[in-house]
């Protein structure tokens, strides 16, 4: 079987669990496959909800895991103390920077209003060619079909300047982003 093109994936989402037990079922998912094929996670360094969920997956699994926290949510999140390698930084926005500038792809699991910025500003900066890197929207049970409306209307009504399919990949299961990648080996 030839090796994954893809080494390191960043994961953004919830530091709760949200209310389908579904969520939790796909991050599950989605780490075991990241562990089992040595895919390093880098993710928001905390130890709760779906957030630490993934994180306690891939160690599980034996996995490398990198956490990027800011001193001010090392609490709210509880920095994962049981990961390969927390980072503690700043603020926020040297947090997003360490998180895009370690992955090879980004995955955008459900979330809240952390999880819609760092989506947005990792689709601008792509859009803006300071990246290239793969952004997939884990879609699980339509937790996203509002928002993806929302983008579809402001293509339509001629706010984006270019189609948005072409920076987002958006995948229902994790089988279907598993399959993405296993496709797009080198």
């Amino acid at each position: 079987m030839d090796q994954l093109s893809i080494k390191c994936i960043a994961v953004f989402c919830g530091s709760r669990m949200g209310n389908n037990s579904l969520y939790l079922n796909h991050t599950i998912q989605l780490g075991e496959w990241m562990a089992s094929n040595n895919i390093t996670l880098v993710y928001g360094g905390g130890s709760v909800g779906i957030m630490g969920a993934i994180a306690d997956t891939l160690m599980k699994g034996g996995g490398n895991v990198i956490g990027v926290i800011p001193e001010l949510l090392k609490n709210v999140e509880q920095g994962h103390k049981h990961i390969t390698d927390l980072r503690i930084v700043p603020d926020m926005h040297v947090r997003k920077r360490m998180m895009y500038d370690l992955c090879d792809a980004a995955i955008i699991l459900p979330g809240g209003n952390g999880t819609m910025d760092e989506l947005f500003e990792m689709v601008t900066w792509n859009s803006l060619k300071i990246h290239s890197k793969k952004i997939i929207l884990l879609n699980t049970a339509g937790y996203y079909d509002h928002l993806l409306a929302h983008i579809n209307h402001s293509q339509e009504q001629g706010f984006l300047h270019e189609n948005w399919r072409e920076r987002i990949i958006v995948a229902d299961t994790p089988e279907a982003i598993i399959g993405f990648f296993e496709t797009d080996k080198s």
